[in-house]
């Protein structure tokens, strides 16, 4: 391809994703076709001939926009995951173009360069330890596994075990302290580390999912031998906080590791009105956290942040003879790939673009939305705010008047309906044995105006769901 046929295509994509997002404010948040009819319609057996690039991506555009979820629409509260600014965007498309495979910094110096800065940033903004290691990976799951693996090989070293050598076969047990209503990403790390999901000491929560006060303290003081403890900023449900403190505190008198999952939570600390919520999680060992929630960046991005950066460098470590070495910080010393795209690119420039003033109003905004939107919905009589809104999560329970069943077999209904009406989109979980609209505000694009006109079409669904089975 030449350079004249390679401008008009990129040119045509272009205005293509212009097209896309400039359409996402209108447009129904929801897909258009189902699983099933986008099966149907990619099916077709292996080409046997290529295809001329414009060409394929004419055909991929018409494939693909039917069952496209508009994620980057103002009204989506599904899951917590960010709207993808365009300043993320811009930078991602360029790291696709630069097509550096960030590994070492002998081969990809500026990849390098930029993720060992952007790393002091995201330090400075979080007001966590400076001196520690930054990975940057793709997701709050390999975040969290990745900083559990540093944990691993550290307690299992200070009893004199080598894990990365020697594996687990013969190690002395792991113990795992955690709340019952840990995130499910933690699990996960869990079962890839094989410290299993099951294997843990669980420890009772308060009403909105966070470790009771001293309960954690009793729970660890009877464990002998290696002990990891993890804490949560911004349970999944309520967005509520453990309480960092009192289990640092009893942690570090048993010489655990202490890790936190902040995978949305941890942006409170870069927001001056609602860091308090964060306090005390500084003393931990490592945190897991997000860039492609409320930072906003592109998706794949993620931070594995170790207070001690041997300890990180150790577990994730990946050694051969055609590999440099160096005083230099190589990337991949910290992240479970040796090949992967360079993440830190878009992450700079999310950082410049926002600063930590607008970083900070952005957060600030979508927690006054938040309560905004709790506001508006638990002003009806059947209707009831089950959290307490501190962060960005609003869980809803509806039918409160009704027997339980009942109402959650007609909270399932309004939440069909209101992904089918696509006014907005809010996802469904089960909290408390009873089924919960769970409203997360992360998006960048999000307004007053948006919270209200959502709030009107959760209501009004509800309403029509009541009616029509005359409950």
């Amino acid at each position: 391809m030449s350079a004249e046929e390679l401008r008009v295509v990129l040119h045509k994509i272009a205005d293509r994703a212009v097209a896309f997002r400039e359409s996402r404010a209108d447009a129904p948040h929801r897909p258009l076709a189902t699983y099933a009819e986008m099966k149907a319609a990619f099916d077709a057996p292996a080409p046997e001939h290529g295809a001329p690039i414009g060409d394929l991506i004419d055909e991929l555009a018409a494939l693909t926009t039917p069952g496209l979820a508009n994620m980057v629409g103002p009204r989506f509260f599904g899951w917590v995951i960010g709207a993808t600014h365009p300043a993320g965007l811009a930078a991602d498309w360029l790291t696709s173009a630069w097509a550096q495979n960030v590994g070492n910094a002998h081969a990809t110096p500026a990849a390098s360069a930029c993720e060992e800065i952007t790393g002091r940033w995201l330090l400075e903004l979080l007001d966590l330890p400076r001196s520690s290691s930054v990975g940057f990976v793709t997701g709050a799951t390999i975040a969290n596994f990745t900083c559990l693996a540093a944990a691993r090989g550290e307690v299992l070293r200070r009893v004199g075990w080598d894990v990365e050598a020697d594996g687990l076969f013969g190690a002395p047990p792991v113990h795992v302290v955690l709340g019952e209503e840990a995130h499910s990403t933690v699990f996960s790390g869990l079962r890839y580390l094989g410290l299993g999901s099951k294997r843990v000491v669980r420890v009772p929560v308060t009403p909105q999912g966070l470790m009771q006060p001293g309960a954690f303290a009793k729970a660890i003081a009877t464990l002998e031998g290696p002990i990891i403890a993890i804490a949560q900023a911004g349970h999944i449900n309520s967005g509520g906080f453990d309480p960092f403190a009192e289990i640092a505190n009893a942690a570090r008198a048993k010489g655990a590791w202490l890790h936190v999952d902040g995978a949305f939570g941890l942006w409170a600390r870069a927001c001056p009105d609602r860091a308090h919520l964060g306090r005390g999680l500084e003393l931990a060992d490592s945190w897991g956290v997000d860039g492609h929630k409320w930072l906003q960046t592109p998706h794949d991005s993620a931070y594995a942040i170790v207070r001690d950066a041997e300890a990180h460098r150790r577990a994730m470590l990946i050694a051969a003879s055609y590999l440099p070495e160096g005083s230099e910080r190589h990337p991949a010393d910290y992240v479970p790939e040796l090949s992967r795209r360079g993440r830190g690119f878009a992450t700079w420039a999310m950082i410049k673009s926002l600063g930590r003033s607008g970083i900070a109003a952005m957060v600030s905004r979508h927690c006054a939305q938040a309560r905004q939107m709790s506001e508006l919905l638990g002003a009806e009589r059947d209707i009831e705010i089950l959290n307490d809104v501190v962060l960005n999560q609003v869980a809803v329970r509806l039918g409160v008047d009704l027997d339980g069943a009942q109402a959650d077999a007609l909270t399932d209904r309004t939440i069909a309906r209101i992904q089918q009406d696509g006014v907005c989109f809010v996802g469904g979980a089960n909290w408390r044995g009873r089924q919960i609209i769970r409203v997360s505000v992360i998006s960048a694009n999000t307004t007053d105006a948006d919270i209200v006109k959502s709030a009107e079409a959760i209501i009004s669904a509800w309403r029509a769901e009541r009616h029509a089975n005359a409950v």
